[in-house]
């Protein structure tokens, strides 16, 4: 900078306080702007400024809009918006007439505040200067002309500039095909009884586990005593069998690494274990002996209640749990097997002999058993035989015949004075996995709010800045309808606007047509996702005995990828005209409702539902 002043010392200079520390309080003389116009009508075909521009993939269209933010902004509201950015580098150098890097330097401290206003101004008082010596300066040292908007004189011409399109150069990077997906399939055994087993190998590490998926969960239990496959499972592991109770497992178990369990979802129960290789035949006689022989316990039957009961007096602690769990009993109905939940008089009523006989009933059923790990097949196959081959055939359980009329579309309202946000559930009836149309949801879903890329995401959360967590999709489970559901988490304030975005973005499946673009990013999302939802054996098996559970055929995964990839355009517009339709959602919203304002009235969708969630206390005795 030294030396350019000296060699251009005929202009005149503005003195100041300097545009950054940057500029190292050096003076700056106005031929500096000449050179950099001088340049611009050099370079303005596309090449870089210089190393630092091309360290910033900064181009030539820059600095010309730059400059012409010059003449238009003189009046002190700033460069351009290319100052305003306190990361920029600007270097003006015509091709070979200075050195490169001593024309180098920031406009803005990264650590530096915002710029004070006296300071912007000037900066548009130095930008004119420049402009000014811009015809005078182009000469050999020739002395400069004084800048128009003190002497009067002609105004500084605009140079046209040809704008060079940004290179993305990753954009060159050739995609190469997605393998053939073939997962490893596991061995399938069917015993004459009807009992299924899986066996797959792997003997990457010296580890096995197994699993036995029982038909019936909580769906299937008394609604007098709901809540008693919850208590079963936890009492069946705890209590033991009358060999080992449950402590003097857990400390055998521990001394080897290994674990048994049990659990209980809404239409099974299952018991899993896992051990060392060389455990592994010890660890499942403890888990046969469980399955088998299991001696329940009141102690721990007791216990089991306790917990249960504690988390029934706390269920409305969190207020995504309630949305969660209110929103799905508006679509499936509040005394449906599938949102029926647990209250103290209901979990108060089982007792020892209900755990023994869910058991029994239970273990009847069409067990599925599986083994993953480093094993031999054949020797695994003779335990596994000698363990389940004995038991009687099963019993197969009866077609269910629920029925599901969807939400009651309106506005329903949670009041929770301890939050300063609001948990808006839009939910409507969904279908299953039968269903021919599923493939095209899966992609309509991953467009609607299934991504980072999604519309409700890009539209919500980034466009408008409404929400923080947002997403939505139409749901299909395997063996019943599942949910619609669309959820956005808001501050109180914007509960209506951002609700009123969610339901916009919703209807926009209908009317605004999808594009080539949305198809192909949602597609390769979708089957990019297959490589690590079943990169291993064992992922591969669970999905299997998944789909021996509910019935579907082994080649499912396959089927389904295959029918994925076909999806068009014109399915997903067939789709959404089909199953998408606000007029059927109902909306629930858990927030503060004082600082909900504009009120929920504001959405016009007819009179707002408070909903009780009011946890009921048995009666006396």
């Amino acid at each position: 900078m030294k030396k350019l002043s000296k060699r251009h010392s005929s202009c005149p200079v503005l003195k100041g306080h300097g545009f950054s520390r940057a500029v190292k309080r050096f003076k700056w003389n106005a031929a500096l702007a000449a050179e950099g116009m001088q340049m611009v009508e050099q370079e303005a075909s596309g090449h870089d400024f210089s190393r630092a521009v091309k360290r910033f993939k900064w181009n030539a269209a820059l600095a010309a809009e730059g400059m012409q933010m010059v003449e238009q902004e003189a009046s002190g509201h700033g460069f351009s918006r290319a100052v305003k950015s306190p990361k920029k580098t600007w270097a003006l150098a015509p091709e070979g007439s200075f050195s490169r890097s001593n024309l180098k330097f920031r406009l803005f401290s990264q650590h530096k505040k915002a710029i004070s206003f006296v300071t912007i101004v000037l900066v548009g008082l130095i930008g004119v200067a420049l402009v000014g010596c811009n015809h005078t300066a182009q000469q050999s040292l020739a002395p400069a002309a004084t800048p128009p908007f003190i002497a009067n004189t002609a105004p500084a011409t605009q140079l046209p500039v040809q704008q060079a399109k940004p290179s993305k150069p990753w954009e060159k990077i050739p995609t190469p095909k997605l393998h053939e997906f073939k997962p490893h399939q596991p061995q399938r055994i069917e015993l004459k009884n009807g009992i299924v087993l899986f066996l797959q190998e792997d003997h990457e590490l010296p580890f096995v586990s197994g699993s036995v998926l029982i038909p019936g969960g909580s769906r299937d239990e008394d609604l007098a005593k709901t809540g008693l496959v919850g208590i079963y499972a936890q009492a069946w592991r705890t209590s033991g069998t009358a060999k080992l109770n449950g402590d003097a497992l857990d400390d055998l178990l521990e001394s080897k690494a290994a674990h048994i369990e049990t659990g209980a979802d809404v239409d099974s129960t299952a018991l899993s274990w896992d051990s060392l290789k060389g455990d592994s035949d010890q660890v499942l006689s403890l888990a046969m002996d469980l399955l088998f022989h299991p001696q329940f316990n009141m102690e721990k039957m007791r216990l089991a209640q306790q917990q249960e009961a504690t988390s029934i007096v706390r269920r409305n602690d969190d207020e995504a749990e309630i949305a969660g769990r209110e929103s799905s009993k508006l679509v499936y109905g509040p005394d449906s097997p599938y949102t029926r939940q647990p209250e103290l008089a209901t979990i108060g009523a089982v007792g020892l002999e209900d755990l023994k006989a869910w058991h029994d009933r239970s273990i009847g059923g069409k067990l599925i058993v599986s083994i993953s790990g480093d094993f031999d097949p054949a020797a695994m196959e003779a335990k596994l035989r000698a363990a389940f081959e004995g038991l009687p055939a099963v019993k197969i359980a009866p077609s269910r015949h629920d029925v599901f009329a969807g939400p009651k579309p309106g506005v329903y309202f949670i009041d929770k004075e301890d939050v300063n946000q609001s948990n808006v559930q839009i939910v409507g009836l969904g279908t299953d996995r039968r269903n021919p149309d599923v493939p095209a949801l899966a992609v309509m879903n991953e467009i609607l709010g299934g991504s980072f890329a999604s519309r409700m995401f890009q539209k919500i959360r980034t466009e408008m800045g409404l929400a923080y967590a947002v997403g939505g999709s139409y749901g299909y489970a395997w063996d019943h309808p599942g949910e619609f559901h669309a959820m956005v988490l808001t501050k109180s304030a914007s509960t209506v606007d951002a609700t009123t975005a969610a339901l916009a973005e919703i209807d926009g499946l209908t009317t605004r047509p999808f594009t080539e673009e949305e198809l192909a990013r949602a597609k390769d999302n979708i089957l990019n996702s297959f490589l690590f939802r079943y990169d291993t054996r064992e992922k591969v098996l669970a999905e299997r005995v998944r789909l021996e559970f509910y019935g579907y055929p082994a080649n499912y995964l396959e089927t389904y990828r295959a029918a994925l990839e076909k999806v068009t355009v014109a399915d997903l517009n067939a789709v959404a005209k089909k199953y998408i339709h606000t007029d059927k959602l109902a909306i629930l919203v858990v927030g503060n409702g004082p600082e909900i304002k504009p009120g929920l009235d504001e959405l016009k969708l007819g009179p707002v539902q408070t909903v009780d969630i009011t946890i009921p206390m048995p009666r006396q005795k």
